[in-house]
């Protein structure tokens, strides 16, 4: 028996900033980003969107192509970092929403929680959900990886915005792809990356004891954009995931070098370029380099360079044209690379991907799998590439009005998809409840 994933779905915001119009008036050189980094575009969401739409429409989608029925599947699991609240998660707003489409309680007897783990959160939760399919081979499960990253203005993450969901049917005997038990992981407690509940006196803003209802001296502050040291996170990302895979060939009684052996490489993707830009250290290793290497000529290398392009960059085609997904950014690779070689009609049928996650704070994680022997039926409904080319272009003043959430219209009118109806603010019980609904 086999277990993995059997389908897959996506949903991804349908305006986007092309990079080089961020560059030109950020003063930055547009091929830096561009050459450098792999950027071509930032996806944004509109005025009507947010986490649990791009699950709720990546959701819909799964069920819709798979002509899935509610009652035979156990579980929703969740990873985000981009929860909208501290104690009700998304998936419990996800299952809300499905019932709406498929009838009251007939999600009621599904297991349903959120995993957070900075970028991780969602292979966290699918390998939960793959043991659970391993004690029940008899059940379903799904995993939804819903995001928006989002980042300062005028900070050096801002052109690695992005904003979607991905959406996986995991189950015994899959189309797409077959997990093994081993994971190695390398896990340590650093501020690489995190985002912190900031506080300001309440005498810096009012002389009113009980403003907005705030009894306390201080006023909360929330924040989407994270505090982060980019070097730092890249260093910490390197090293966890450097430990990770040298105990994923330890729990595999191996010394070979498995960038050989895996046909494609998925890897956390924040930008397009960072799982080639972080590969050289391991791909020195691996290829007996044992004293200090120079990474950077080893990164400029012929072989190297090969290597990237057979093993990499069929995962960067998506993050290119997307962002940062955070939990999702790994899966979209997946999709990316399944979705790269149904064009091109390649034949992966039987290889083994090799996987390489990370979530700062920080965690990696190293796991494999064999691509199926059906992958093509499955991944025939995604339509990847094609939708992405359906993208409506902004100009930078409508992208600050919608980074400051000055931008009330949605730019878009949505159509067959789930929206932010409205925020409760007048029923006391029912402060700042969020309401949902389907547009067809």
């Amino acid at each position: 028996m086999t277990i993995g994933i059997d389908a897959m779905a996506f949903d991804v915001a349908k305006i986007h900033l092309p990079i080089k119009t961020l560059a030109d008036v950020r003063g930055i050189e547009a091929g830096k980003l561009e050459k450098g980094l792999g950027l071509l575009k930032m996806t944004l969401p509109d005025a009507h969107q947010d986490t649990v739409v791009f699950g709720a429409n990546a959701l819909t989608k799964l069920f819709s192509q798979n002509h899935i029925e509610p009652k035979n599947i156990a579980r929703i699991y969740v990873g985000t970092e981009s929860s909208i609240d501290s104690s009700k998660p998304i998936a419990s707003f996800l299952i809300s929403l499905m019932e709406q489409q498929f009838g009251d309680n007939s999600f009621g007897h599904c297991d349903a929680v959120d995993f957070t783990f900075a970028c991780i959160g969602g292979v966290d939760a699918l390998q939960n959900c793959l043991d659970f399919i391993r004690l029940n081979p008899d059940k379903t499960a799904i995993v939804v990886c819903s995001d928006i990253a989002k980042y300062d203005l005028n900070s050096t993450g801002e052109y690695t915005q992005g904003a979607g969901a991905v959406a996986m049917l995991v189950s015994a005997n899959p189309k797409i792809i077959a997990f093994t038990n081993e994971t190695g992981i390398d896990i340590k407690g650093v501020f690489d990356f995190f985002k912190p509940y900031r506080t300001i006196p309440k005498s810096e803003i009012t002389d009113n004891d009980s403003w907005f209802g705030n009894l306390e001296a201080e006023i909360e502050i929330h924040k989407d954009q994270p505090v982060f040291d980019g070097q730092y996170s890249n260093q910490c990302y390197t090293d966890r995931t450097r430990s990770a895979y040298g105990r994923f060939k330890d729990l595999k009684g191996t010394t070979e070098n498995l960038l050989n052996s895996w046909h494609s490489i998925i890897m956390h993707l924040p930008y397009a370029f960072q799982g080639r830009r972080m590969l050289p250290e391991i791909y020195a290793l691996e290829t007996g380099q044992t004293d200090i290497p120079d990474l950077k000529a080893i990164a400029k290398s012929a072989e190297y360079v090969d290597f990237v392009t057979q093993k990499l960059q069929p995962a960067e085609k998506a993050s290119s044209l997307i962002g940062n997904l955070y939990t999702g950014s790994i899966f979209m690779g997946l999709l990316s690379t399944l979705c790269h070689f149904y064009e091109t009609d390649g034949k992966i049928s039987g290889t083994t991907f090799g996987f390489m996650a990370y979530g700062s704070g920080s965690k990696a994680k190293v796991f494999e799998g064999t691509i199926q022997p059906e992958w093509k039926t499955s991944i025939s409904k995604v339509r990847l590439f094609e939708t992405f080319g359906q993208s409506h272009e902004i100009d930078f003043k409508t992208y600050e009005k919608l980074h400051k959430k000055a931008q009330k219209q949605s730019i878009l009118s949505p159509k067959s998809e789930w929206v932010l109806d409205h925020i409760e603010k007048e029923n006391p019980n029912l402060l700042g409840a969020r309401y949902y609904k389907w547009i067809p």
